[in-house]
């Protein structure tokens, strides 16, 4: 027994006594081998933005065939009020909707597309879009100025599916309580 207890042969042997129970370990504990995106419902959080919020929303009618809606987040303070919804798109980007009555209009677009530069334009349903791109983040934005609100469709999707997601955007009508 004190062989195996001292020298380099002991450590050898201790060695391979854990590295064969972490083997065994591994090999026994269930593993998923499947995609696990966590799905928000973000019903609630719009029809309570059709009551309260200060501006026309919009809202993705329907959600594109393959993406999960991962994020929903709305603020409100001091008169601002701010909703954001996150998207896994059908090819496993990232895509968000942002939109906020923020003033100025300018500085919460920048700020969301991580740059002020535009470095273009495209037609969506009729619609003109301000494209956006910053290369370091690999993050593109299509920006919407209208008079009451500001919409960015941003994230590290390609422009096709954010040029999806814009597309999809229907004006939601009001709910008064």
């Amino acid at each position: 027994m004190q062989k195996f207890t001292q020298g380099f042969y002991g450590y050898v042997f201790a060695m391979a006594v854990c590295l064969g129970a972490v083997g065994l370990f591994l090999l026994v504990t269930p593993q998923s081998r499947t995609e696990h995106i966590p799905r928000v419902d973000y019903s609630i959080a719009l029809a309570d933005l059709r009551r309260t919020a200060p501006f026309q929303l919009w809202a993705p009618e329907p959600v594109a065939a393959g993406w999960v809606p991962n994020s929903s987040r709305n603020t409100s303070d001091n008169g601002v009020t701010t909703w954001r919804l996150g998207f896994a798109t059908a090819k496993r980007f990232h895509a968000m909707l942002a939109q906020s009555n923020e003033k100025p209009a300018a500085e919460f677009a920048n700020r969301l597309a991580n740059t002020s530069t535009v470095t273009g334009t495209v037609q969506i349903n009729g619609v003109t879009w301000e494209q956006r791109l910053r290369e370091d983040k690999n993050q593109r934005s299509l920006v919407r100025f209208l008079p009451d609100v500001t919409i960015v469709v941003t994230g590290t999707a390609p422009w096709d599916e954010l040029s999806a997601l814009a597309g999809s955007l229907k004006q939601q009508s009001r709910v008064t309580s």
